[in-house]
């Protein structure tokens, strides 16, 4: 493809910028983001443009269609998780997930919903909710993936059968020309057309009439060369665009990837929620036989059928998602699953849905075709909810394997009649076995698409060549057995095999190109190029920069050290629109991918690849600073993300590197060091209390370290924690030598500056509980945690006291009494950094430092329930009284069991108890307390947290130092710890 002007579009971004009512960014950073999909590519556009609404995109392209910018290359972009480049340019971007997000009308009557191209599937979905309905189909991405990204690749996923593709449920399309124009299209009876036509633009009239004319004079060339295939993805989906007697442009704009324009808003039809359904899980002894038992499976027409081998099933084992869907996979020594199918059944009533099930586990039973290992049954939405959880993670989940081959997508959406499937699948295994290749396979039995992703290191050279080999190979075997390559993802740079597939008709999809991009202005080399320009062609798969071209290029010791950052694969899960889930709030406040973990490693790698070769970067510094310096370091990225790429770890790397050759702001020094400085202010807390109160003090602080609301110590920070019946050890250990009764139950306490001395009502409440229980306290002497030096990038200083740590841990885990912490966000501390390689001098924490709830909830299985009895005149927590749960983001990411272990310690005591489903607070150690961030933080704790404290109120328990320190900002009202409800339970009950 001809290399585009920079000078160009720097020309056209000035013209446009007054005019324009949304954001252009053209940033080194910016760019370097945008440049990267969850493709194998790394394509850099020359800028990004967020449009606030069809005007800026009209707008856009009015300016784009002068004479001086036909040479001008513009492509839309919505979640940015395509897997073959759909979205990648070197031209410029325009992003609609920004801004372009709103919801516009919904009318559950007819059943119809208005939304912006912005608008994600889960967030319509959850709008939908209250009124029975939903927006099908179903995919993995459905967090992240936009309305508008699902109309240009005419998605589908899971239940496709039954509902189809996106193309049907698009009832209107509000679309932006090449020319500025917007078009609204719509189903049209030929019978009708001349009147439909009658109050449009001439290049609207010529448009319907230069389509329908083409159409009708080609249907038998159109009826042999497009597949009769659910997932027949042919880009301009003609046999559909002329059907019935009717016309609609609808089903040429879905699957155009922005070829065709710039889809800006659309009319969905709208389903009702299935009432009842049910999840049927069955396990094989082999992959092969799961796919041959479709035939079996499909006699009582399910709502859909999904496959996962082996590979994918042991990844999910090790992810966060396996404790809730174990039960419905259960393990034998007799036995080993290598493939699951997931059958779901719907219907309008719980009788006939039991009925359907035993009809359809009696058909299993009578049907000895293959043999089915396991059979299970998930019922009710939230239990099939996370069975799909699993199944949505795959993609991810696959990339999340050791080692450097990683599993690339360029073959991975292949579809064929589904009851070709098990021979296709057959030779696809042997084609990469030949190619000793390894990888994994997902995906819809019913719909006879194959999801594969072979495992290859990128960096090699030689991948490169193979990736070309092996798709040249899948689409010859693909074409023979009667199928397509991009059954469900798109062309994208795979669109130079249309021509294989469509053969005689594909100059059919190039007239349409040229009639609505002449000048081919959208998103070139893809779908089809304009019939009138020969010169212009398909790109083919390897026409534009790869990855691994640019990886290679980052020196093998930073590869290593800065860990899964290196191998975001860009699946996009850190775009998850939810509030209520913890996943990145930065990128949730912001809505700038830059602020995103994918955003922020793909930064991170470009930064190592620049300094590896020595070229200039002094201002990229300070834009991937200004990137990484966004991050609250809550971790949830770590637990969350399926590759587990660690933001907060790469940061405290950079920022150790970052500050060799930059200054450190002075704040640095006063918070990284705070832990080191508490106890020798203690003496003074009421001086220091008093001076923090100050409006001159307060105002000094902020204006010297851009410091706000600095804690304050608790009233009881000197108290005597020997009078709560716990033994404080002194730096010998001495009292852990003496004999021990092995009958008594007896644990190490590792303290917290922070429930140490700012919310020592905790510590006290815990230490009261646990001397109540007949559990020995022992007190570990008080050290400094470093967490803050690590958030901080002092590796250094950070390494010189967790060798410290690391040596007082040891000698105190000799006594075989198990170390237990109470600070969520500090105690994970030991099990994470602690165990990370930053010098190899420093050994890496071998022993184990519990959460409260870990210890406490395993061990009260040993113990009798205690349960209310009445007392007179006592003031105790009723059992009747529901309490709520808000989990700290990094304990809720990675101890994913921690909520229910508190659920389980409230069950012994006859209380109850709900997790709330909840983001992140804002506060986030030191983050909130960052004069810079102090907005932003605010706006955080508003997304989510604020409505369920004003609801909640007393009725809430918060784990985390740093959400009770943010609602006492926040909402002026102290939150209790689950322990001080149990506190408050068994004084009462010793009364």
């Amino acid at each position: 493809m001809t290399a585009l002007d920079p000078k160009l579009t720097e020309k056209f971004l000035q013209q446009l910028r007054p005019l324009l009512h949304g954001d252009i960014d053209a940033s080194d950073a910016c760019q370097t983001v945008y440049a990267t999909d969850n493709s194998i590519y790394q394509w850099r556009p020359q800028a990004v443009i967020y449009p606030r609404h069809i005007e800026d995109l009209q707008c856009i392209m009015q300016l784009a269609h002068h004479a001086d910018y036909h040479n001008l290359v513009i492509s839309p972009r919505g979640g940015g998780t395509g897997t073959n480049g759909q979205s990648l340019t070197s031209g410029i971007v325009v992003d609609l997930s920004r801004h372009m997000n709103k919801i516009l009308h919904i009318d559950p009557v007819a059943q119809t919903a208005w939304v912006e191209a912005g608008v994600v599937k889960d967030q319509l979905n959850a709008a939908l909710k209250p009124y029975g309905l939903f927006f099908a189909p179903e995919l993995s991405t459905s967090n992240r993936a936009t309305i508008g990204g699902m109309i240009n690749t005419d998605a589908s996923g899971q239940g496709s059968c039954r509902y189809g593709k996106t193309h049907h449920h698009v009832l209107c399309l509000n679309t932006v020309l090449n020319d500025g124009e917007l078009i609204q299209s719509e189903a049209v009876a030929l019978a009708d057309l001349e009147h439909f036509l009658a109050d449009k633009s001439p290049r609207q009239q010529q448009l319907y009439r230069q389509v329908q004319r083409l159409l009708t004079e080609h249907q038998a060339l159109i009826k042999r060369s497009f597949p009769d295939l659910n997932r027949s993805l042919t880009g301009y989906d003609l046999p559909a665009t002329y059907a019935d007697g009717k016309l609609n442009l609808n089903n040429l704009l879905c699957g155009s990837e922005g070829t065709l324009g710039l889809i800006a808003s659309a009319k969905l039809n709208l389903l009702k929620i299935p009432k009842h359904r049910a999840l049927i899980n069955i396990g094989y002894a082999h992959f092969q036989e799961a796919l041959q038992d479709a035939k079996a499976l499909m006699h009582l027409q399910p709502l859909s059928i999904e496959t996962v081998d082996s590979k994918v099933l042991k990844l999910a084992q090790q992810d966060m998602v396996w404790r809730n869907v174990a039960v419905y996979f259960p393990e034998s020594p007799d036995y080993a699953i290598q493939g699951i199918n997931l059958v779901e059944i719907d219907a309008e009533s719980a009788e006939q849905l039991a009925h359907l099930e035993q009809a359809f586990l009696a058909h299993l039973q009578q049907d000895q075709s293959v043999q089915r290992l396991t059979q299970t049954v998930a019922r009710g939405a939230e239990a099939i909810q996370h069975v799909y959880a699993m199944r949505k993670r795959a993609v991810g989940l696959l990339g999340n394997v050791a080692g450097e081959k990683r599993p690339q997508p360029f073959v991975e959406d292949t579809a064929v009649p589904p009851e070709h499937l098990a021979d296709y699948i057959q030779e696809f295994r042997a084609l990469l076995d030949a190619h000793q290749l390894d990888y994994g396979m997902f995906g819809h039995v019913d719909a006879g698409v194959l999801h594969v992703r072979p495992l290859l290191d990128m960096k090699q050279p030689e991948s490169a060549q193979l990736v070309e080999t092996i798709s040249e190979q899948v689409v010859a075997l693909t074409h023979r057995y009667g199928g397509v390559i991009w059954g469900e993802h798109g062309k994208g740079l795979r669109s130079a095999y249309a021509p294989v597939f469509f053969a005689e008709a594909y100059p059919l999809l190039q007239q349409i190109k040229a009639w609505f991009d002449p000048y081919h202005q959208l998103n070139p080399g893809k779908i089809a190029t304009p019939a009138h320009q020969p010169k212009q062609r398909l790109l083919g798969v390897l026409e534009v920069p790869l990855r691994g071209q640019f990886d290679r290029q980052i020196q093998p010791q930073d590869w290593q050290s800065f860990g899964s950052t290196m191998h975001c694969n860009g699946n996009g899960a850190c775009f998850n629109y939810d509030l209520d889930d913890p996943m990145c709030p930065s990128y949730k406040v912001t809505r700038h991918r830059i602020h995103s973990p994918k955003g922020r490693a793909t930064l991170v790698k470009e930064w190592l690849r620049r300094e590896a070769q020595a070229e200039q970067q002094a201002d990229f510094d300070l834009e991937v600073y200004d990137a990484l310096h966004g991050c609250l370091s809550c971790k949830s990225c770590a637990g969350q993300c399926p590759v587990k790429v660690d933001i907060p770890d790469a940061k405290a790397r950079f920022l150790n590197r970052f500050y060799q050759r930059h200054r450190r702001p002075l704040r640095d020094y006063l918070v990284s060091h705070l832990e080191q400085f508490i106890p020798k202010l203690l003496p003074i807390a009421p001086l220091y209390n008093l001076l923090q109160q100050l409006p001159v003090f307060k105002y000094l602080q902020r204006k010297i370290f851009a410091m706000v609301d600095a804690p304050l110590f608790h009233p009881q920070a000197k108290a005597d924690l020997a009078a709560y019946g716990a033994i404080v050890l002194d730096q010998s250990l001495s009292a852990l030598t003496q004999p021990i009764d092995p009958h008594q139950a007896a644990l190490i306490l590792v303290q917290d500056a922070f429930t140490r001395y700012f919310d020592t009502a905790v510590l006290l409440d815990s230490l009261s509980v646990l001397k109540a229980l007949g559990v020995q306290v022992y007190i570990l002497p008080y050290f400094p945690n470093a967490k803050p030096l690590h958030v901080h990038g002092f590796l250094e200083a950070f390494e010189q006291k967790r060798a410290q740590s690391i040596a007082l841990l040891n000698r105190a885990a000799q006594s075989g009494l198990p170390l237990v912490g109470l600070d969520p966000a500090m105690t994970l501390v030991y099990r994470q950094e602690y165990r990370s390689h930053y010098h190899t001098a420093v050994p890496v924490f071998e022993g184990q430092v519990q959460l409260l709830q870990e210890w406490l909830s395993a061990w009260l299985v040993t113990q009798p329930a205690l349960l209310p009895t009445p007392l007179d005149g006592a003031v105790q927590p009723s059992p009747r009284v529901k309490y709520y749960l808000a989990g700290h983001c990094t304990e809720r990411t990675q101890a994913t069991a921690s909520s229910s272990q508190w659920q389980q310690i409230f069950a012994h005591f006859g209380l109850q108890l709900e997790t709330l489903a909840l983001g992140c607070c804002g506060m986030s150690g030191t983050y909130g307390h960052e004069a810079e961030h102090q907005a932003l933080s605010a706006k955080i704790y508003q997304q989510s947290w604020q409505d369920k404290q004003q609801q909640y109120a007393e009725q809430l328990l918060v784990t985390g130092y740093s959400c009770r320190s943010q609602i006492k900002r926040m909402a002026q009202q102290t939150a209790q710890h689950p322990m001080q409800i149990l506190a408050a339970r068994l004084c009462a009950e010793q009364q």
